[in-house]
């Protein structure tokens, strides 16, 4: 008596909703990219080819025309930086600030910033665009 099973598993793998998983994510995280604004100030940076290990918990921005901004917030006097920078950094063990200078921006000013951060023992980065 030959029995045969009526039920063939199949070897077969249907990749169609594999793809379309991926695509979808694909489309996704290619829309959520362009949400993020990282550094909405507009800056001419300098350039360089290193970079720091180290990752600042807040950024100061001078633009050109010589307006402070504390993460995107605007600062209106040199106390005022600093009293933000206090507060931002207060429970920090490694407290440090990625300075974003645009290229015209006078070297006096960029000093006032890092004599804050040297009085307040933060440590300060200073962020450069990749030379191309």
């Amino acid at each position: 008596m030959a029995l045969k099973s009526r039920n063939k598993v199949s070897a077969e793998f249907n990749m169609s909703s594999m793809s379309d998983l991926v695509f979808l994510l694909l489309i996704f995280f290619m829309i959520t990219s362009t949400l993020v604004a990282p550094n909405a100030l507009k800056l001419l940076l300098p350039q360089s080819n290193s970079q720091a290990p180290s990752k600042p918990q807040t950024t100061v921005s001078i633009t050109a025309d010589l307006q402070f901004f504390v993460l995107d917030q605007p600062v209106n006097s040199m106390e005022e930086l600093e009293n933000r920078l206090r507060v931002a950094l207060a429970n920090e063990t490694d407290p440090t600030v990625s300075l974003h200078v645009d290229k015209s921006v006078p070297m006096e000013q960029v000093v006032k910033v890092m004599n804050i951060a040297k009085d307040n023992k933060f440590k300060v980065i200073l962020a450069t665009s990749p030379i191309k």
